[in-house]
């Protein structure tokens, strides 16, 4: 299982905890593959960018417009977080939802 976020993330501090022996990948530091934030986007859409983040506020409105996963590919941490692949499905956040899915 891996968890994709931001070491200094709070939530992926708890997913990360209550998820023994996940591991994390700091998204600022190894980026995520083209492939998986396709994947991703193509899973959750729009609801992958957090524009609530100071990151999104500091975005001029022509940046806004970019496309979304060109916005994740410069700005990592305009991902929701955590985002985090069990090997069979990819979950987003760590709501009740989550984990519930992933913690039983």
């Amino acid at each position: 299982m891996r968890i994709y976020g931001l070491k200094t993330c709070d939530t992926c501090r708890k997913a990360a905890k209550a998820l023994d022996g996940a591991e994390v990948i700091d998204i600022r530091h190894m980026p995520m593959a083209p492939e998986l934030r396709a994947r991703a986007f193509e899973t959750f859409g729009a609801a992958l960018l957090n524009t609530r983040s100071t990151t999104w506020r500091g975005l001029s409105e022509a940046e806004r417009a970019r496309p979304p996963l060109e916005l994740l590919e410069a700005h990592p941490a305009l991902m929701k977080r955590p985002l985090i692949d069990d090997d069979t499905a990819l979950h987003l956040g760590w709501g009740k939802d989550v984990q519930a899915a992933l913690l039983g």
